[in-house]
């Protein structure tokens, strides 16, 4: 459980796992849909996760530049563990989509 929690075990980690999902992700979609984070805090967190082999970081050599994000199979694994999470959160919290929660 220890060594789990130093990867995923961050405020931000899970939701970014969650937010990119079965697809591939630009880093303006992730920023938009979490809303509330930084962009220097989502960008070290995707470098950590990268680092941790969670996060497939693929970048095209267009112009402008594009990076996608996407989840890696050892990143696809813990799907199944958030969306328990998430049912879990829906049954003892209601369907509040994240409105008036407290984010610390």
């Amino acid at each position: 459980m220890t060594r789990t929690m130093a990867t995923i075990g961050t405020k931000w980690k899970p939701i970014i796992i969650y937010t990119i999902g079965k697809k591939k992700v630009r880093f303006g979609v992730i920023h938009a849909k979490m809303g509330i984070i930084s962009k220097k805090v989502l960008t070290d967190q995707l470098r950590e996760l990268e680092e941790d082999g969670i996060v497939k970081r693929e970048v095209f050599k267009e112009l402008p530049p594009r990076v996608e994000y996407s989840l890696t199979p050892k990143g696809l694994e813990l799907l199944p563990i958030l969306n328990m999470l998430t049912r879990w959160n829906q049954k003892h919290h209601g369907n509040t989509s994240g409105k008036g929660l407290r984010v610390r």
